[in-house]
């Protein structure tokens, strides 16, 4: 029996065994999914590591806020710790976090509190209003990274995607259209996934979680022109439309972490996307995987992430290649996540119950 039915079984055992109402497309069907640019929301998101004692020096780092647009405004970030902490950043790729030193033998703990400001975000396609961004900015994210490059495989099969488009919108488009109907949602990828993309389109496996899939269609633009950028955060409260899968808890926000994503068109400036969102709610909204793009679950997901994004979400930063400060290891892929090491090595930034820290968050 293949891993997927076995598992809508166990979930219609689960429901039988409860009592539950059967669940049916048809209840499902009358949501919807609008968002539209409103009224700030006000959020303090607080994270805390505890740690068992080592006898050997320990470091954290915890993304903070560092994102300002008119969607997102990071106000503050405070700390308290037993270790030596600083807030800090990796010049290079803008990434802000709170590093913490620990020395061998001590209790060790931190906690990070940040206020951030978000709101909803909307384009209107039918009316140009471009935003100037600097050539030097537009060129680092056409850029190659560890992760995305942009030639070989990835650009082979952007220019499969995009067919004879030629403007930036509509090349953005194909490949958002690409993604949603060649990439899918793969529950068992750990956390949010590597963003691999060439061995994703190597291996022909293109399913993954959110920083593969929103990697891919960042990779699949820039290797056409097209200035895109992934953005690390985390979803802080549920959605306002009703998708259980497109928002969070904020009492425990362990694993809500979320990567969005971007692209530079001429005549908008920057863009919302996430497609990974729209395979999300295909594969998870629901006891049944819905395979079908047109499906009146899944319609206004699809049209709204085209250019539109949900304000109960932090981006922390757009940063690839993180190196942080003071780290014996190489740079990271990306920092979404609370990341430690000691002299063993990396923790797994995958498993909060074993690298023992949660996330809450509070709406003010």
């Amino acid at each position: 029996m293949n891993t997927t039915r076995r598992h809508l079984l166990q979930a219609s055992a689960s429901l039988a065994a409860a009592g539950a109402a059967p669940w049916s497309f048809a209840a499902e069907a009358s949501r919807r999914f609008d968002p539209q640019p409103g009224a700030w929301r006000t959020f303090e998101v607080t994270t805390r590591v505890d740690l068992e004692q080592g006898d050997g020096p320990t470091q954290l780092w915890l993304p903070i806020p560092s994102v300002n647009t008119g969607w997102q405004l990071s106000l503050s970030s405070t700390y308290a710790s037993s270790g030596e902490a600083r807030i800090a950043g990796d010049s290079a790729e803008g990434a802000r976090m709170v590093h913490v030193e620990f020395a061998p033998g001590a209790n060790r703990w931190a906690e990070v509190t940040s206020r951030v400001q978000t709101r909803n975000r909307a384009t209107t396609w039918d009316k140009s209003t471009p935003v100037a961004e600097s050539p030097d900015t537009l060129a680092y994210y056409l850029r190659p990274t560890t992760l995305i490059p942009t030639d070989g495989i990835v650009r082979k099969t952007a220019l499969k995607a995009i067919g004879n488009a030629t403007a930036d919108h509509q090349k953005a488009e194909r490949i958002y259209q690409w993604v949603v109907a060649n990439a899918w949602r793969e529950p068992e990828v750990r956390g949010c996934g590597e963003g691999d993309i060439k061995t994703m389109l190597e291996t022909g496996n293109l399913g993954g979680k959110c920083a593969d899939l929103n990697a891919l269609f960042v990779g699949l633009c820039r290797s056409v022109g097209v200035p895109a950028r992934d953005v690390y955060g985390l979803r802080l409260a549920p959605s306002a439309f009703g998708y259980k899968e497109l928002g969070g808890n904020p009492l425990n926000l362990k694993g809500a972490q979320h990567c969005r994503a971007e692209v530079y068109l001429k005549a908008h400036g920057w863009t919302a996307m996430d497609p990974a969102d729209v395979a999300k709610v295909m594969r998870q909204e629901t006891p049944q995987w819905i395979r079908d793009l047109n499906h009146p679950l899944i319609t206004p997901v699809r049209q709204g992430l085209f250019g539109g994004w949900e304000g109960n979400w932090v981006a922390w930063n757009t940063a690839h290649d993180v190196k942080l400060p003071g780290s014996k290891k190489g740079p990271l892929g990306f920092l979404m996540y609370p990341t430690g090491e000691d002299k063993e090595g990396r923790f797994d930034s995958y498993t909060p119950d074993l690298f023992k820290y949660t996330i809450r968050a509070r709406e003010v």
